[in-house]
């Protein structure tokens, strides 16, 4: 049973953070909100604490009478993993917005995880380091949500996801314990790997107050290219072929017509002639310390491309035509929701199954009678499926919308793939997660946020 908030709660509150403790309808409402549909839980306050002392005294207080508490970061997750659902307390972590150190001799950065993403790449890059994950929202999302979830990225097909980078963590337990989760290292077999736990649960198990990153050199130079294909499924083919020529690229994505035609109307931007016989493009980028090396990257991957019917393929040739295509794919996600209500699934498969995922998608498209649009990480076979509402009755979207959702899945995970690339579970996915694990595997799951979390406090209602 959890309480619910009360005057003496607030007292407390107000009592411990001045006027960072809101309880007005228009901030409660803006932070009972992410990008995941057009949810809105509004939570009973919203807490915005600056030290890890002060989280502390929030998740004993909490702890100690059963509130309800929900982390809080940029809120532009897909999955609904910032929603308080059940009201409680918001907790924010905006105002834990620090680069704390950037460790050169050992490419390290300690931060705190209300840094923006690309910020943390921008202050990283001045000094010739690298931290590549890079989500579609990185101009906004904090580097504490992209721990959450484990975010990944276009550059992922190359340098991994952020699960890859982290080496520890200081987090405040749900009962306001403040630890370490293992140490500043590379390698590290001491005992369970905590760190890595705490990586993709998406809030459900502690508060991220610090994170140390492993950092790499930066590129300093790459190539790109725009790559129209007549048939999507061909497309999807060429995808590893050019990884079973020995290139890997460091990014290969994947866009369907639509979501490139739906994206340059958003952005006012007509750069890509997209014909009449163009199905999809890929947009494939190498990088390095090298261009000789690259080009000759780049001669492979035409080689391949010449078994496949492609129309004529646009190599950027400045800096400012790179931009242009990668704000393209980058504005996919908004400029597709803007067209209609609509569900994102984000689904994972081995490369090589990537056109069978496709052709499920359109299959159980036509069974059901919706319209997708899809484009996504075709390097690592993480396809996004955007559903779009479109004609749909209320009673399709609702009703029948999740047994079409079910029996995608199903058939993803019987292509060896799994329901999240790189969104997470949250709220609205859980529901699917008997398809990905046996029930074994799902209360093993359950005992351990059990361990962390007896009371059940921290973020319910969320993965299970």
């Amino acid at each position: 049973m959890h309480k619910m908030i009360d005057f003496s709660d607030i007292t407390f509150f107000t009592s411990l953070l001045g006027d960072r403790c809101l309880t007005d309808i228009d901030i409660l409402r803006e932070y009972g909100h992410d990008e995941t549909e057009d949810f809105v839980f509004p939570a009973d306050v919203v807490l915005k604490p600056e030290t890890v002392e002060e989280v502390s005294k929030i998740m004993k207080y909490a702890f100690d009478n059963s509130i309800i508490i929900t982390p809080s970061g940029a809120r532009t997750g897909l999955s609904g993993g910032a929603l308080p659902i059940y009201k409680g307390i918001a907790l924010s972590m905006e105002r834990f917005n620090k680069i704390l150190l950037i460790d050169e001799k050992n490419h390290q950065v300690t931060l705190e995880p209300g840094v923006i993403t690309e910020v943390l790449q921008n202050t990283v890059k001045e000094k010739g380091l690298f931290y590549p994950p890079d989500p579609a929202s990185k101009g906004s999302c904090f580097i504490g949500g992209n721990v959450s979830e484990n975010s990944g990225g276009p550059k992922a097909v190359k340098y991994g996801v952020t699960k890859d980078y982290v080496l520890n963590l200081e987090v405040v337990l749900p009962n306001g314990e403040i630890i370490w989760t293992g140490a500043n290292v590379i390698k590290n077999a001491t005992g369970y790997n905590l760190t890595q736990l705490i990586v993709g649960s998406e809030g459900t198990l502690a508060i991220i107050t610090k994170i140390v990153l492993r950092l790499i050199p930066h590129p300093t130079t790459d190539l790109l290219m725009l790559v129209p294909f007549f048939d999507a499924q061909k497309a999807c083919e060429a995808v590893a072929a050019i990884f079973r020529a020995g290139i890997t690229p460091s990014a290969l994505e994947f866009m369907e017509r639509d979501a490139l035609i739906y994206t340059q109307k958003f952005i006012n931007e007509d750069s890509v002639v997209v014909g009449d016989n163009h199905a999809a493009h890929l947009l494939i980028e190498v990088d390095g310390f090298d261009n000789d090396i690259l080009m000759q990257d780049c001669e492979k991957i035409m080689s391949v491309l010449e078994n496949f019917e492609t129309d004529e393929i646009l190599f950027a040739e400045s800096q400012a035509q790179k931009d242009s295509l990668w704000k393209i794919r980058r504005k996919c996600a908004e400029a597709v929701k803007s067209q209609s209500i609509y569900k994102e699934e984000d689904t994972v498969v081995p490369r090589y199954e990537l056109p069978q995922v496709l052709f499920h998608v359109k299959r159980i498209g036509e069974q059901y009678g919706f319209k997708s649009v899809c484009y996504g990480h075709a390097g690592d076979g993480n396809l996004h499926i955007n559903i779009l509402k479109g004609d749909l009755t209320d009673n399709q979207w609702e009703n029948e919308l999740p047994k079409a959702i079910r029996e995608l899945f199903t058939e993803i995970v019987k292509l060896g793939g799994t329901i999240s690339g790189e969104h997470g579970i949250g709220l609205v996915q859980k529901s699917y997660m008997d398809i990905a694990f046996s029930e074994v595997s799902l209360n093993l799951m359950r005992e351990i946020k059990n361990v962390f979390d007896p009371k059940g406090i921290l973020n319910p209602g969320k993965i299970f």
